[in-house]
């Protein structure tokens, strides 16, 4: 395909997107319609697709309409392209510009010109203060790849030199010890050697500094109290905790048992309905559900999904998840609260609401890692039974 052919083929994924179709869903659809479109060609739309809608709001106003052709000349516009160049009309490239697109001229608001919803652009600058804009702008752009390397089989150097010999060259990340940033061939991670033996999985750096930050011990007993995909988990387990994944959602943790077989690790899942029965256990994780406001450049559609009403629906969950936790521990074992989210309403608020109600409890630590510090944005808590009281 030619690079006109491809934005036209994301125009019509973007229009699939726009009309209320899933964007996984309207590229897979596209795909299987499509079947002459090579690997790279899927790739490059996959490409225009996620950029377009990490920058949807400056998009549609730089290309002057809210279709998927407007939004990709007002991206490619954005990107400093210029759009005539791709829109020739020729074979399959989209038709050339009428009169009326090419003399578009907008006049941005900030929150279109930082691809924030504007109800939200309050809340990021209570959050983030001076930070507001440039973490913002740095949520309009793709994400770096990171992958961790596992303990439990090598150190970081070792999986540096394994990726290497499939071409896949890293860097390590300043955020974690065990994360390497993956700076040339990341598509070929998941069929490389270092990936299928489990020496490495792909996890965002700072997601491993939150691991980092708990001081995991072997053979310390752990709770994955909202473990999804086993993630954080396995990390855990790398290090040599006793650990437990659990989750209201059985079949979000069904991969977890695949996964850690290939990391060579042992880890016990746990119905909701049984966690009573376990005893306690020395630390408590949870990586609760949020708006992943940290996470917005691997997942950008969440942004423009979000509403007040289900941010409220999530912090609600969050409190009944940071209640829940302390009937898991051991006497003097530790909680730790996590989100993928910047934002203080479901973070610092939330714990600071929680050490109100709860004062028998207190914080022992306490990080936010935004994208400026290079990967995700991530918060992590630490609290304590307060024995003073």
């Amino acid at each position: 395909m030619t690079p006109g052919a491809r934005v036209a083929a994301a125009i019509e994924v973007l229009d699939s997107y726009l009309s209320g179709t899933p964007v996984e869903q309207a590229l897979t659809g596209w795909a299987r319609s499509h079947r002459f479109a090579g690997s790279k060609d899927r790739a490059a739309i996959r490409d225009h697709v996620f950029d377009a809608v990490r920058r949807l709001a400056s998009a549609q106003a730089l290309g002057g309409g809210t279709d998927g052709r407007a939004v990709m000349i007002g991206l490619l516009r954005g990107q400093g392209l210029d759009p005539e160049e791709l829109f020739t009309g020729e074979g399959h490239a989209p038709s050339v510009l009428s009169d009326t697109e090419a003399s578009v001229s907008a006049d941005m608001t900030r929150a279109q010109s930082l691809d924030c919803p504007d109800w939200l652009l309050t809340e990021f600058d209570r959050s983030l203060g001076a930070d507001a804009d440039a973490v913002l702008d740095s949520l309009r752009n793709r994400a770096p790849v990171f992958v961790r390397a596992n303990l439990a089989k090598c150190d970081r150097e070792r999986a540096a030199t394994i990726l290497a010999e499939d071409g896949i060259e890293t860097r390590p990340s300043v955020l974690a010890s065990s994360a390497l940033e993956v700076i040339e061939n990341p598509r070929k991670i998941k069929t490389s050697r270092a990936f299928l033996e489990g020496y490495v999985e792909l996890q965002d750096a700072a997601s491993q500094a939150v691991i980092e930050a708990l001081n995991i011990q072997p053979g310390m007993r752990v709770l994955d109290y909202c473990a999804g995909g086993g993630g954080k988990a396995l990390a855990m387990a790398a290090l040599g905790a006793d650990v437990t994944a659990h989750d209201l959602s059985w079949e979000r943790m069904k991969d977890i048992p695949a996964r850690a077989a290939r990391a060579g690790v042992s880890i016990k899942r746990v119905r909701h309905e049984d966690l009573k029965n376990l005893g306690g256990f020395d630390l408590v994780l949870a990586d609760a559900p949020c708006s992943g406001s940290g996470s917005w450049r691997r997942a950008p559609h969440g942004k423009w999904l979000l509403t007040p009403e289900k941010l409220a629906g999530i912090q609600s969950a969050q409190w009944d998840i940071l209640r829940a936790m302390p009937s898991c521990l051991t006497p003097g074992g530790q909680m730790a609260y996590a989100t993928c989210s910047v934002l203080k309403s479901e973070n610092q608020d939330q714990v600071q609401a929680f050490l109100s109600d709860c004062d028998n409890y207190k914080m022992s630590s306490e990080r936010q890692f935004t994208p400026l510090d290079g990967g995700d944005g991530f918060y992590v808590s630490q609290l304590m039974h307060n024995s003073g009281k």
